[in-house]
């Protein structure tokens, strides 16, 4: 079969890692499509204006590559010359290519310089040097584009990602041999970010694997509960170290000094990502090497057993020979700071790993393969041999063959894939030791991705874990949750308890779309803009996830030019934010806002007294609601130094000191924010201020205080005054305190802002928050419709009602079902003529039919379903029904046509 051809420089062509391999492994033929040569630029006469730091250096000491290294770092090379604006003569392309046409030569290739390069590349095509000598373009070229860096990491991104399912496959295999514990995979998934995702990915793809297994034992070694970690950060390394490669192979190249270390920001992040790649690699060689021995273990006969492990201990990889490689490898790096020497050795011991990860796999098909406890799906010679020359079959008649152990269904695919492979495909070794040997060496170069089969290997692994057969359990994205049974309960009791509260006072309720076109929700919210899911482009509307109710609120009002409305809303936002405890990306929030123009501070009241009877009826315990107010704020900023035009990016670091201390707030302000320490120090003394509102409010002022100087502190101070006074008339003030540091990042607010902390032991932290906002129904409509509200977050309330219910050993019923119908027997038609009148008598009723009595009691219990009609067949054959109270256990008989009447008084 041909070898596939790539063609370099082509339309729509992009460099892979795959590519990048097979070109290397002259597994590919290398091209070069004619119009990308003619788009290079001659090189031009004025590039001896470029840097001289870019020239060759004429006493570097000679860099060779392996071959398979220096055509790939050739193949990179050539890409990026394609891909270039830089003035690039067609001859150096048409060199390289011709070099990559040759099947030898590449070992005497010398990469330490782009003159060395250009005279190696000569001697092996058999050119004059002179007509291909580089211009300085071209030199700065080479120089610049980091091509054996990037190309190195390629042929580490192709190789280590193909290990992935490798890994895997092995790995269980072993769990298989070694009789390991399967709870070490029972890895739950944590929807408030507490779980690392590739950490569990892997424990349900190895749970998959051994789907089925009968092999299942009591292993607890920590060989085996260290897989999903080490192999979930090799997974996350991989797939970091893919996304990097994938960019940099395609990148353009662009003309520049390296830095003073001599690395350029290409290296460098490419040689930090290999690391990031090197340490977990260490790891995976250590437990598969560990995983081997135990492997070994497992052999019954011990003649085998110590014949095999003679064998591994002579030629496999050793754990410490590998230990002292690795240590090397970062010795050198660390000494000579040569990125290609770090990047070739890490390559090295990805070669070594892959070696150890071969005996590891022919260590397992050997154990299992000669236990004859084990169902294997053929028949050959080595499945039916006993350690002492005997048939299996053989067995003497009258003798109870005992049933024999199964592997997983994954497990079992990927040994007969394996053993099809290393054993059937040539005459197996009568020598059962030396075979173990040969299957490690041909395992060695299976799991090589210049070997053809290894794409089969992967395609099944991945096949069989993303099967719908094994039933891999299904999961909701992190930041979400689902609900149901007693959690429903008090969430509509509570949804109840607030509805009524925003009617009371004359709110109407309002619904709006759960996604906005995207330019309604741009530019209202601050920093916190970075939070808002944005939507795929659908017809032409870029739209995005409500972020709150509050705009798509001003949104409403401006649409229909409204200038009065006082509604409620209670309704699920969402925020692309990271999840943590009590802290999700889709939750409910109830809000209440009034809109219009009214007295100063009568609107704020009544939003105010909505909050706190609101809290009080939820019953939630202690909180407090800390006050401030936008325009003090912005005058204290003033009075600090800080310019008009950092208000709102300061008040967003202010606003994170409920979480962060003052130090790490001010390290903020000055490193991130250009604040001088000598500001950030006056705004520390001022945010430290909280207390009774009246005692902070009579110490703002005082005669002397720099906020009688500010006409909007001044503003402020009367507009807080008149609050709190109706605030202590409505007896509202007691879980009130001025705080001058809370801040509500929002940027659309412009009064008195608002927010009400839980103060209990569950750890919750704010549960309401709001305030005034004249300004934002105008950003939409031109005209201002001054409006004021505050938005209750649910979902904090519910864990608080939640923990309470549970530390008071409350019993929450999920539903309101009062009656359970009762038959004794398999009758539905007399459980529907039974149930049909209750429910047209507006009572709750649910049936049952089962011919034990203690099975319907049970199911009450369970449900809280205070009462039970029983009816069995005497009560049939008598036309009446038993009437059971279930928390007195007291039975009354009633007639059939009384039991409806008899009940509507006894409930």
């Amino acid at each position: 079969m041909a070898a596939p051809t790539v063609e370099l420089g082509a339309k729509g062509f992009s460099l892979s890692s795959t590519t990048t391999y097979s070109a290397a492994n002259s597994l590919a033929h290398v091209e070069i499509d004619s119009s990308a040569l003619d788009k290079l630029k001659p090189s031009s006469s004025s590039s001896s204006s470029l840097p001289p730091s870019l020239t060759p250096s004429s006493n570097s000491s000679p860099r060779f590559l392996p071959p398979v290294l220096a055509r790939a770092a050739i193949v990179v090379f050539l890409n990026k010359l394609l891909s270039s604006d830089s003035s690039v003569r067609r001859s150096l392309p048409a060199l390289l290519q011709q070099s990559l046409a040759l099947s030898s030569g590449f070992e005497k290739l010398d990469f330490s310089s782009p003159a060395s390069l250009l005279h190696s590349l000569c001697s092996i095509t058999n050119k004059d040097v002179s007509t291909v000598s580089a211009s300085p373009e071209e030199i700065g070229f080479f120089e610049t584009s980091s091509s054996a860096e990037i190309a190195i990491a390629a042929i580490l991104d192709c190789c280590a990602t193909a290990l992935i399912r490798v890994s895997d496959a092995v790995a269980a295999l072993s769990c298989e041999a070694g009789r390991a514990d399967p709870a070490a995979f029972d890895l739950p998934v944590s929807g408030d970010g507490f779980s690392r995702k590739d950490e569990t990915d892997v424990a349900a793809d190895i749970k998959m694997l051994l789907f089925g297994s009968k092999l299942a034992g009591k292993n607890g070694s920590p060989v085996f509960l260290q897989i999903p970690s080490s192999f979930g950060l090799f997974r996350e390394a991989v797939r970091s170290l893919h996304a990097c490669v994938r960019i940099e192979l395609n990148s353009s190249v662009k003309l520049r000094k390296p830095t003073e270390d001599g690395n350029y920001g290409k290296k460098a992040s490419v040689v930090d990502l290999v690391w990031f790649l090197a340490k977990p690699m260490k790891s995976m060689a250590e437990s598969s090497f560990k995983r081997a021995k135990l492997n070994i273990e497992s052999i019954v006969d011990e003649k085998i057993r110590s014949e095999v492990e003679s064998l591994f201990n002579k030629q496999c990889v050793s754990v410490d020979g590998f230990k002292e490689t690795f240590k090397s490898v970062l010795d050198n790096y660390m000494e000579r700071n040569d990125n290609v020497a770090f990047l070739q050795g890490v390559y090295d011991l990805l070669v070594k790993f892959r070696e150890i990860l071969a005996w590891e796999a022919a260590l397992a098909l050997f154990s299992i393969e000669i236990d004859d406890s084990i169902e294997k799906n053929r028949g050959d010679a080595l499945v039916n041999a006993q350690p002492n020359g005997e048939n299996a079959k053989g067995d003497k008649k009258g003798e109870k063959k005992k049933k024999k152990k199964t592997l997983g269904k994954g497990t079992s695919a990927i040994l007969q894939l394996l053993t099809d492979q290393v054993a059937n495909c040539k005459e197996v070794s009568g020598d059962k030791v030396a075979t173990s040997v040969e299957w490690a060496g041909d395992l060695s170069k299976y799991f090589d991705p210049r070997d053809s089969r290894l794409e089969i290997l992967v395609a099944k692994v991945k096949e069989i874990v993303e099967s719908n057969e094994v039933r891999r359990l299904p999961k909701i994205p992190k930041g979400t949750r689902d609900f149901a049974g007693e959690q429903m309960a008090i969430r509509e009791q509570a949804f109840s308890t607030i509805a009524s509260v925003f009617k009371m006072h004359g709110a109407e309720a309002l619904d709006t779309p759960v996604f906005e076109l995207k330019e309604t929700l741009m530019g209202k919210y601050g920093e916190d803009s970075k939070l808002i899911y944005d939507l795929a482009d659908q017809g032409g509307e870029l739209c995005s996830l409500r972020y709150d109710l509050t705009v798509p609120f001003a949104r409403h009002l401006a649409m229909n030019n409204l200038s009065a409305m006082t509604r409620y809303q209670i309704s699920k936002v969402y925020r692309r934010d990271n999840p943590s405890k009590g802290r999700y990306r889709e939750f409910y929030q109830c809000d209440f806002d009034i809109a219009g123009q009214y007295e100063p501070m009568l609107a704020d009241f009544e939003v105010i007294v909505v909050l706190t009877q609101l809290l009080d009826k939820l019953d939630i315990g202690t909180y407090e609601i800390k006050f401030n107010h936008r325009k003090l704020l912005d005058g204290m900023l003033d009075i600090c130094g800080v310019p008009a035009e950092k208000f709102r990016t300061v008040c967003s670091s202010i606003d994170k000191l409920d979480k962060q201390t003052f130090e790490q707030v001010k390290k903020e302000l000055v490193e991130e924010k250009g604040l001088s320490v000598e500001t950030a120090d006056r705004i520390g003394a001022i945010v430290k201020k909280r207390g009774h509102p009246f005692e902070i409010l009579t110490e703002l002022k005082a005669e002397g205080s720099k906020f009688l100087e500010n006409s909007g502190s001044v503003a402020a101070l009367g507009e807080l005054d008149i609050l709190f006074q109706a605030l202590k008339e409505a007896n509202c003030l007691d879980n009130l305190v001025f705080d001058l540091s809370l801040a509500r990042g929002l940027d659309y607010y412009t009064g008195v802002i608002y927010e009400a902390v839980f103060k209990g032991t569950t750890q919750v932290g704010s549960i309401a928050a709001g305030g005034r906002y004249d300004n934002l129904v105008g950003m939409f409509s031109g005209k201002q419709v001054p409006a004021v509200g505050v938005s209750l977050g649910i979902e904090r309330v519910f864990a608080i009602k939640e923990q309470q219910a549970k530390d008071r050993n409350q019993v929450v019923r999920a539903t309101d079902t009062q009656v359970l119908v009762s038959i004794l027997g398999k009758d539905v038609i007399s459980a529907s003529k039974l149930a049909t009148p209750l429910w047209n008598a507006n009572i709750s009723a649910k049936m049952k039919v089962s011919k034990r009595v203690m099975d319907h009691i049970t199911f009450a219990k369970q449900k809280g379903i205070p009462w039970m009609v029983l009816v069995g067949e005497s009560e049939l054959a008598s036309g009446v029904v038993k009437l059971k109270n279930i928390e007195l256990n007291e039975e009354i008989t009633v007639s059939r046509e009384d039991y409806v009447e008899e009940l509507r008084k006894r409930l």
